[in-house]
C-alpha cells in the first residue's frame, strides 16, 4: 500500500503543478492546433509550426518570430506552443506587448522595476503578442530591450508582429 501511497502523492503533485504552471502563463483560451485551418492563411509553413511543436527550439533556447497580416492566426499558434510547452514540464508566459511594457513603466521605483523584469525573465518560454499594433516611446523600446536581452542565449521568446522588420522603426522610434 505504500507504493500505491507514493504513486498516489508523485500524480497529484505533478498535477498541481501543472495547475500551477498553466495558471501562471496566462494563457487563456485557445483555439486547439487540431482546429486550425490550415488552408489560410495560404503562405503559412505547416511543417515549420509542427517542428516547433516538438520544442527543441526551447532546449535550444532559440527565439521565434511568427510575423503576418491581422487575422491569421498567429496569437493561437504561440498559445499553442506555448501550451505544449507547459505539458512538457516548462514555464511559459504569454502576455501582449502592450500589457507587458506598460506594466514594467508604471513599476514604482528600480526594486519594483527589476522585480517585474525578473518575472518575465525566468519562464524557459516567453510569448510577447502583438508587437507592432501600437506605437511605443523610447522607454518602452528600452524596457522591451532590456527584457529580450536578459533572456538571449539562455531561454527562448516568441514574438508575434503583424509589421515587418523594415517598419519597427515606427513602432519604436
Amino acid at each position: 500500500w505504500i507504493e500505491r501511497l507514493i504513486t498516489m502523492e508523485e500524480t497529484s503533485r505533478a498535477d498541481r503543478s501543472l495547475e500551477r504552471r498553466i495558471k501562471l502563463s496566462r494563457v487563456g483560451r485557445f483555439k486547439a492546433l487540431s482546429d486550425f485551418d490550415w488552408s489560410w492563411p495560404r503562405k503559412i509553413e505547416r511543417e515549420a509550426i509542427e517542428d516547433l511543436m516538438e520544442l527543441t527550439f526551447i532546449k535550444d533556447a532559440m527565439n521565434v518570430i511568427l510575423c503576418g497580416p491581422n487575422g491569421t492566426g498567429k496569437t493561437t499558434l504561440a498559445k499553442n506552443i506555448a501550451y505544449a510547452a507547459i505539458i512538457r514540464g516548462h514555464n511559459a508566459r504569454f502576455v501582449s506587448a502592450s500589457d507587458m511594457l506598460s506594466e514594467l513603466a508604471t513599476a514604482d521605483g528600480n526594486h519594483a522595476l527589476r522585480r517585474r523584469i525578473k518575472f518575465y525573465v525566468q519562464p524557459s518560454l516567453l510569448v510577447v503578442d502583438e508587437i507592432g499594433y501600437l506605437s511605443y516611446t523610447n522607454r518602452y523600446a528600452d524596457l522591451l530591450f532590456e527584457v529580450i536581452s536578459r533572456r538571449h542565449h539562455s531561454k527562448s521568446t516568441i514574438v508575434t508582429t503583424n509589421r515587418p522588420f523594415a517598419e519597427w522603426k515606427e513602432i519604436f522610434p
